[in-house]
């Protein structure tokens, strides 16, 4: 069995599920499990059209429903054939006059809750999911649905929801497994599960990704494909170094932090269900199903460069903190990680002195509570329009030199803050945004060179 994900360029339209029928017609021998996002850029249409109603705009956010309807029906009714017809009306029908009525009570309530937004945002996965299922039996293929709410089992913490593991797993395995093994292609939907009580919740924002190593882990998967619309994890990002390379291969590690520090290719909690399980994980191209991608997996092949990779994590901001009231105080730092902690706001990156910290923030949502806790023991000064740089590969940690390369190669450029040491797989510094895409081409520049072609191509 494998699992498939296709994310929302990838069923954006008729032809791109075309597309992706074919590609999984020619595995339908391997026993693939797909999971897709929602058609395009639904979710965030549907986000936008709640937000009108809670301001008191219903009839504009009734007219961009209406408008999300028709664009549904007319990338789906090509697909389908003439039986399917009445199926297809009826869940057209059900779906969007669901989402009516959501639109209108938010209007009435003028408050977007978390439970809301999970609820409303939910319905770009239960739409692709049905429209694909129905589109792979018009094709020929013995497909199946299966509702995500209830095989992936989460907590109540909306919008961002932890799965619960051993529940999910074993659920998946006992539905969806046997319906592979007996030829079905079962079709699901990222992003969105449910709580213990029935209540709809997300994953958070890329969580198809998610959802797929979710699902793969559970079912015992021989491998996990994410399919998108680039070739496979790049040296950087393309859109900023032309010149990019494609790697072949990485481990789950690499992926991880090149994830976390701003690689939009992968989902960051992706990797951890398939390190768990020790299942590989692909990067591959729905346009271009013929380039190998990327291949992840449990250990780092040897390379001659030092370096796979270079990824950037911009809109941050960082928060100094100083006081000489502290200096030589026992506390100091857990006194400040305490007040981020109490206002569930993560830090990337830390640097500290005797009486200073700086601590980068991604999300300033609860920065003025932050802020106002800090200054009634330190002095406080907040910068904006930052971000991280970072240097990946195996073991920079205790590669020699690699140090001096990143800040040579960083010459022309002002370094906010450089961090080293907390993770043996990445480099990271700290720039002004506007000197973003200097500081990756420089660095792209520094280490890529020449390429081991085992690793890269």
């Amino acid at each position: 069995m494998i699992v498939m994900k296709f994310g929302g360029t990838s069923v954006e339209s008729a032809a791109a599920i075309k597309r992706v029928t074919a590609i999984v017609r020619a595995r339908i021998e391997r026993q693939p499990v797909v999971v897709v996002s929602a058609m395009g850029k639904t979710t965030n249409k549907l986000l936008a059209m709640a937000a009108e109603a809670v301001e008191g705009k219903r009839e504009s956010a009734l007219e961009q429903l209406r408008a999300l309807r028709e664009y549904h029906i007319a990338e789906a009714e090509s697909l389908l054939a003439p039986e399917q017809s009445q199926e297809f009306a009826t869940l057209i029908h059900d779906h969007f006059g669901e989402l009516g009525q959501l639109i209108s009570g938010l209007a009435i309530m003028g408050e977007l809750t978390p439970r809301s937004i999970d609820n409303i945002s939910s319905y770009g996965e239960r739409l692709s999911s049905r429209i694909v299922t129905l589109a792979f039996r018009a094709a020929g293929l013995d497909a199946v649905h299966a509702d995500s709410r209830r095989l992936i089992l989460t907590d109540r913490r909306h919008t961002q929801a932890a799965p619960m593991y051993p529940e999910t797993y074993a659920r998946l395995d006992a539905e969806v497994a046997p319906l592979a093994r007996a030829g079905k292609v079962v079709v699901m939907g990222g992003f969105i599960g449910a709580s213990e009580d029935g209540v709809t919740t997300t994953l958070g924002r890329g969580g198809s990704d998610l959802t797929a190593a979710i699902v793969g882990a559970g079912i015992g998967a021989e491998e996990i494909q994410i399919w998108t619309d680039v070739d496979g994890m790049m040296t950087a990002d393309p859109n900023s170094v032309p010149e990019a390379h494609r790697l072949k291969v990485i481990s789950f590690s690499e992926a991880a932090e090149l994830a976390y520090f701003g690689a939009k290719v992968l989902h960051p909690a992706t990797v951890l269900p398939a390190m768990e399980k020790n299942i590989p994980v692909l990067i591959l191209n729905s346009r271009r199903p013929e380039v190998p991608g990327t291949r992840i997996i449990r250990e780092a092949v040897p390379s001659a460069n030092p370096v796979k990779s270079i990824a950037c994590k911009k809109h941050i901001t960082v928060v100094n903190i100083h006081s000489t009231r502290m200096l030589m105080a026992h506390g100091f730092l857990r006194r400040i990680f305490e007040v981020f902690d109490r206002y569930e706001t993560a830090v990337d990156v830390v640097s500290t002195s005797e009486v200073s910290v700086s601590a980068t923030i991604d999300s300033t949502r609860r920065l003025d509570e932050i802020r106002a806790e800090l200054e009634q023991f330190a002095q406080v000064w907040v910068e904006h329009n930052r971000a991280i740089v970072c240097v990946v590969g195996d073991n920079i940690r205790y590669t020699p030199g690699i140090g001096a390369r990143v800040l040579s190669a960083l010459g022309p450029v002002n370094l906010l803050m450089i961090s080293q040491g907390g993770s043996q797989w990445n480099l990271s510094v700290v720039v002004a945004e506007v000197d973003v895409l200097q500081a990756v081409r420089l660095l792209h520049n520094e280490f890529f060179r020449e390429l081991d072609p085992a690793v890269f191509e």
